[in-house]
């Protein structure tokens, strides 16, 4: 539920194709902001609102349901479909990836509420999850436990905004700048980092 990692979500495709196959991608999440039942307050909402209209401007061809402020009952609680990846992931490969795609398209694009567990029931059974097993997981004290060793690590590499991209090698971190507007930007730092961390 991070709009900046939806603005990314094209370029970090394509970036996911360049990359060689030695290296491993580990993907983390940062959690956001914790459970709560108390609706969005206003000025936030604005807060968001214009985020979503800056992205706009600035990443070609990412756009926003802006019904979703008018047609749910915005919560911020981003650690409900924290778990429900982490639900879905326990499911087999490739299905937190599922989840994850599926939950920003229903927030993005549908204007449902992934903030509510019902929302994210109703996407395990789309995407033909077990859905008895994934409501369990979603509920799970284990599954918080799993989303807080994440957040911990993610924090441990120095990681303190959303999408952040870090490489790691042989011990060092090192970040990677972001481009929203450019997978080859980015590649080609991670390629420059590869070559001064093999000459040094």
């Amino acid at each position: 539920m991070c709009s900046w990692c939806w603005a990314l979500r094209p370029q970090w495709q394509k970036l996911l194709q360049q990359l060689p196959h030695e290296i491993r991608v580990i993907k983390l999440l940062g959690g956001l902001a914790p459970d709560t039942d108390e609706p969005t307050p206003a000025a936030m909402r604005e807060r968001l609102q214009s985020n979503w209209q800056r992205i706009e401007q600035t990443v070609p061809g990412i756009h926003f349901n802006f019904d979703f402020w008018t047609n749910t009952s915005p919560r911020r609680a981003t650690y409900p479909s924290c778990r429900a990846v982490l639900a879905a992931r326990a499911q087999g490969e490739g299905c937190d990836e599922a989840m994850l795609e599926a939950i920003q398209r229903a927030y993005y694009q549908q204007a449902r509420n992934p903030s509510d567990i019902d929302t994210l029931i109703a996407l395990a059974g789309e995407l033909g999850l077990d859905v008895e097993d994934f409501t369990r997981a979603l509920k799970a004290p284990q599954t918080q436990a799993l989303l807080q060793q994440e957040m911990e690590q993610a924090e441990a590499l120095g990681v303190d905004s959303y999408p952040s991209l870090v490489l790691a090698i042989n011990g060092s971190r090192w970040p990677v700048p972001v481009d929203y507007n450019s997978a080859d930007n980015m590649f080609s730092t991670i390629e420059w980092l590869l070559e001064e961390s093999a000459e040094g």
